[in-house]
């Protein structure tokens, strides 16, 4: 795949003939540029496709129905080439609810021969082909109509390489027998699972929330909500309509009432005027089942002893040498926050620790996490030993 010729696909009709033209092809590399900048759901604004039958640009502002295309996506029949494709397939999941099948990411697989996790796709293309890549219109605004050819060519960057790219990792992951490990892993985002969000997480992830009394906390987790409703039914950015930075401010101030948020000196009086009597009715509702049931998963503030402290990081050494004896990376595996969070709970190890991850970690070791409680450690003359007592 070297021509750099392309169809810039910018009618109905034009996207039905690529359809008809590709829908048996054994292969599809794709990418798209999106813009998610002041908006509440990022905008699609190209499609980049390469096939053995050509390379194609698909502009979705122009073609309403992209159909066609996410069919080929679909389709199990089609090995589907993208790096970094999580991200767009998330987008496409969002807009249309698309589930992809059988495919294959480079960024993904580059991790299994080698690479740091995540390596970019300019990097790799340079040292597996050999080809420097221009950067030049990496934020470019994809949104401004019409195209320029140097923006498409650009564009075309991005699948022109994936074909070659995807041919050499796969002979090199064969070389390390993880085929295999690499077909799960991707497979992940074959799952509906792979998509759901917590409405709540924001929330729940916040470094203030551990630190609030309870009626604090419940008025934390109505503020981000009321934002995310009022950005998603205006597509603004959760930002445009209040700024992260005010709610450390307006959490610890509300109990005293709408003026003393007036007096607030780093609260936007605009903020006030608009919201004050809104965030005070936050503030005095009473809580719902609902709201303590999300509550209730926030976990309470556990301090490791000494001893609880050099045991769990004993086993972040022991999976970051094994990601090193097997030319894994170690965030790609398992990190320490994920070993804290799992730590002595055998149905969490199942579900997170699985397949490949099981394989490269060893039975061992996930005796040693899920008896995490009765874990010993000997240290003498130079040997080391852990043990479940």
């Amino acid at each position: 795949m070297s021509t750099r010729a392309y169809l810039l696909i910018e009618s109905q009709k034009d996207l039905d003939v690529f359809y008809q033209d590709n829908q048996s092809v054994p292969w599809l590399c794709f990418d798209t540029e999106f813009v998610g900048e002041k908006r509440f759901l990022t905008r699609l604004c190209l499609i980049q496709i390469a096939t053995e039958k050509g390379n194609y640009l698909v502009d979705p502002f122009s073609v309403k129905d992209l159909t066609p295309f996410l069919r080929l996506l679909e389709d199990p029949n089609i090995i589907k080439v993208t790096h970094a494709g999580d991200n767009d397939y998330r987008l496409l999941h969002t807009h249309y609810g698309t589930l992809p099948r059988n495919i294959f990411d480079t960024q993904i697989a580059a991790a299994f021969v080698g690479y740091k996790f995540p390596v970019s796709f300019k990097k790799l293309v340079e040292n597996e082909l050999r080809i420097s890549l221009s950067k030049g219109y990496a934020v470019t605004d994809w949104e401004a109509r019409p195209f320029n050819k140097p923006q498409l060519s650009y564009a075309l960057d991005d699948v022109l390489h994936l074909f070659n790219l995807w041919q050499m990792l796969v002979e090199k992951i064969e070389h390390h027998g993880r085929l295999d490990w690499v077909k799960e892993e991707c497979a992940r985002w074959e799952q509906e699972s792979f998509y759901m969000k917590d409405p709540h997480q924001e929330a729940l992830n916040s470094g203030m929330m551990k630190s609030l009394s309870p009626r604090e906390q419940v008025f934390l987790l109505r503020l981000f909500a009321w934002r995310r409703e009022v950005a998603e039914k205006k597509n603004y950015s959760k930002e445009m309509v209040l700024s992260s930075k005010l709610f450390g401010h307006i959490v610890k101030t509300i109990s005293s009432g709408k003026d003393a948020l007036h007096q607030h000196r780093r609260v936007p009086d605009k903020i006030v005027e608009q919201y004050g009597t809104l965030f005070e009715q936050f503030y005095r509702q009473p809580v719902t089942d609902e709201e303590r049931a999300v509550l209730a998963s926030i976990p309470g503030e556990e301090m490791e002893s000494p001893e609880e402290e050099i045991l769990l990081e004993m086993l972040n050494l022991l999976v970051k040498f094994k990601c090193l004896e097997n030319g894994v990376p170690a965030p790609m595996v398992l990190t320490r926050g994920a070993l804290a969070k799992i730590k002595g709970d055998e149905a969490a190890i199942r579900q997170f620790i699985g397949g490949w991850r099981r394989d490269l970690l060893g039975e061992a070791f996930l005796g040693w996490l899920a008896n995490f409680n009765r874990l010993d450690l000997f240290v003498e003359e130079g040997r080391i030993e852990l043990f479940v007592k």
